[in-house]
């Protein structure tokens, strides 16, 4: 599927901000089976200085400064990208979870999205015993590593209540597995922490999951938000896949990758700082629309499809 995507920020101060900098991961990047054909962030005010760069684990970032004072800030991130659906699979057919567990633990390479990144305690996501033996429930030996990971899935989505407004990037891991309520952020925190303690490789992705109205009503503008998920390394045949525990589905081609890193810490949207006084307002909307596939012509010349 190709989409529209347009993502827009704006942030008011309480008093005129006489100096601020900020790193902006608002850019969808290249995986496999998304590929990004427009990506452009505008600013306004505009920044004294901005700088791209790619960080680590391949993310766009864009580092912006201010050094006029201005009491508003307002971030449009638009972008076109294709995502190819995830092809079918066979849960019973991959590898026994106890075998990637241990491919992941011998591997050497320093590459970003090697294995071995993932298997550690991470800034926000530490190993916690009371979850790791949730976990291994649902982990039996010899279980084909996709049959266990879809079983946990499937058990974050029916045990934990989705409740917006009590938890925040703060909420420790430990007290959302308690009480289990949160919103997307922390189910993908609580299942990279019981994979991880097994010894599986599991990186929290930031980005847009496109959302569908009821048969009959019209779909809303800005109904989309920010959404996070999980891919899980599934051994070298299979590698990286996406699974939707705030949904209990796969991540597919309505989901669409923005950053991808070992927490949310390594994929915040918005992070910096800046000098103002008094309450801060911030309102967001995301807006993701499903656009006609072109159709490629002589010479590569592409074309609008043809409404259906």
């Amino acid at each position: 599927m190709r989409f529209d995507v347009t993502h827009l920020t704006v942030y008011d101060w309480g008093a005129p901000a006489p100096v601020a900098d900020c790193r902006l991961r608002l850019s969808p990047i290249e995986r496999r089976r998304q590929k990004v054909h427009l990506s452009r962030l505008a600013f306004d005010p505009e920044p004294d200085h901005v700088v791209d760069e790619v960080d680590w684990f391949g993310n766009h970032v864009t580092r912006i400064a201010f050094r006029a004072p201005h009491s508003r800030l307002t971030l449009r991130s638009t972008a076109t990208v294709t995502v190819e659906p995830m092809p079918a699979l066979d849960p019973r057919l991959s590898p026994p979870w106890e075998e990637i567990a241990a491919h992941a633990a011998l591997s050497r390479s320093l590459a970003p999205d090697d294995p071995v990144q993932f298997v550690f305690p991470s800034r926000l996501v530490g190993l916690t015993p009371a979850v790791t033996r949730w976990t291994a429930e649902v982990f039996p030996p010899g279980r084909p590593i996709l049959e266990a990971v879809l079983a946990l899935n499937t058990r974050i989505h029916a045990e934990f209540r989705y409740a917006p407004g009590v938890t925040d990037v703060a909420t420790p891991l430990a007290r959302v597995f308690e009480e289990k309520r949160g919103v997307c952020q922390d189910f993908a925190h609580v299942m990279i922490a019981g994979l991880r303690g097994l010894g599986l490789p599991a990186a929290y992705v930031g980005g847009y999951l496109r959302t569908l109205p009821p048969p009959g009503r019209p779909r809303l503008e800005g109904a989309d938000a920010m959404h996070a998920w999980v891919e899980v390394w599934c051994g070298p045949s299979l590698g990286w896949i996406g699974f939707d525990p705030t949904n209990a589905i796969l991540a597919s081609d309505d989901h669409i990758v923005v950053a991808f890193g070992r927490d949310y810490a390594d994929t915040a949207p918005v992070i910096g700082i800046l000098s103002s006084s008094g309450e801060q307002g911030l309102a967001v909307s995301v807006d993701v629309v499903e656009v006609p596939a072109p159709i490629t012509g002589l010479a590569g010349a592409e074309f609008a499809a043809p409404p259906a």
